[in-house]
């Protein structure tokens, strides 16, 4: 299956195995890697990286022999593994004029709203101003009860949040194996039926993830619209193969997304499952933008405020003859919309003091209703 046009937005998961198999840092496979990744960003298309490795390029350093098995080691080989893995992409990124940026995650900054839209929004303006930014899981201080567990379920998030076109899992492995065959199973519609090819205990021995891992992160991505493939990182014989798959020569296994889904279930939640707190009323042009070309709502189109929320939010937004056009998730808390309404995004600092987005709803955190006549009391 080739791809005609460049993906807007592709998220890219390495794993430890690749840029730091046996617990030292691979130059060679991390020179390959970014030389891709900037292939793909020459091509216009916005590259989120999710590395892991920080674990494994500090451990040696901390005088072990092997990866560590409890928290605290592994916080501290993370701690020191962490800024030599960043330079070695910083270094090899600016032969190629792109800025890299570091961001740490934890499972707290997805399980609450206000925090998940910090960190999107985030991610939104390093990929708007050019910046790649790679992403890892805050392994020097983060506790079993925060982990997300792996970097391969991190990249699904982190897809789903950024509402990529495609999620590429490089791994040592070549794709999903066949139990009976020992092939690579080239295409797979059904999470469930490929579970059974794989053991759950199985990893690399440097990472937390193995297989099983990385059917819970396509499961993720496949299930909110967003196709995903699993192949080998970069070796001697085949030292581009983000450019491979992109191209649509067939490696690897490809997750196929649920095509039944005429929404991506996460904005599916927002307009039809998420409980609004609050009403935005918006003026004709806003409605006009939002309604016919799914435009972000920005304070100069607001109206009214109704109803007391926080940010991160979900509220209804609704015309003036109180017709509902669209649900989303407010980057602003009511009293704080209350005091920019009507006014430019450049003034938002002005009055706040702060600017969490230019946008009181982005278009990303939002449905717009297609039913016309949904009257809201």
């Amino acid at each position: 299956m080739s791809v005609a046009e460049p993906l807007e937005r592709v998220v890219i998961k390495v794993g430890s195995a690749v840029v730091a198999p046996g617990g030292r840092l691979d130059v060679v496979a991390i020179t390959r890697l970014v030389d891709d990744l900037a292939g793909l960003r020459h091509q216009g298309s916005q590259v989120v990286l999710v590395s892991s490795g920080a674990v494994a390029c500090g451990f040696r350093a901390l005088g072990a022999d092997a990866l560590p098995t409890s928290i605290r080691p592994k916080q501290a080989a993370a701690a020191v593994g962490q800024p030599a893995l960043m330079r070695a992409y910083s270094e090899r990124l600016a032969m190629h004029a792109i800025t890299p940026a570091q961001v740490l995650l934890t499972a707290d900054d997805f399980a609450h709203r206000e925090r998940f839209l910090n960190a999107r929004h985030t991610l939104e303006t390093l990929l708007i101003s050019g910046a790649l930014p790679i992403v890892n899981e805050n392994d020097s201080v983060v506790f079993d009860e925060m982990k997300l567990g792996d970097n391969d379920r991190l990249s699904a998030l982190v897809a789903t949040s950024c509402d990529a076109d495609m999620l590429i899992l490089l791994s040592v492995a070549p794709g999903l194996l066949d139990r009976d065959s020992g092939t690579v199973i080239p295409h797979v519609r059904s999470i469930a039926e490929a579970r059974r090819h794989v053991d759950s205990a199985a990893s690399s021995g440097v990472g937390t993830g193995g297989m099983a891992t990385k059917l819970d992160a396509a499961q993720i991505a496949v299930t909110h619209g967003i196709p995903a493939h699993l192949t080998q990182g970069p070796t001697d014989a085949r030292p581009n193969p983000i450019a491979q798959v992109i191209a649509g020569v067939d490696q690897g296994t490809r997750f196929e997304p649920d095509t039944s889904l005429n929404v991506r279930a996460r904005k599916s939640w927002i307009g039809f499952a998420a409980a609004a707190r609050g009403v935005l009323i918006v003026d004709d042009g806003a409605a006009k933008a939002i309604s016919r070309k799914g435009a972000s709502l920005l304070p100069g189109g607001i109206a009214r405020v109704e109803g007391s929320f926080e940010a991160g939010a979900a509220v209804d937004i609704v015309d003036r003859g109180g017709t509902r056009i669209a649900r989303g998730l407010v980057s602003y808390a009511a009293e704080e919309i209350e005091r920019i309404k009507g006014r430019h995004s450049e003034s938002i600092t002005e009055i706040l003091g702060y600017t969490y987005a230019d946008e009181v709803v982005h278009r990303n955190d939002m449905q717009v209703m297609k039913d016309a006549n949904a009257q809201v009391d």
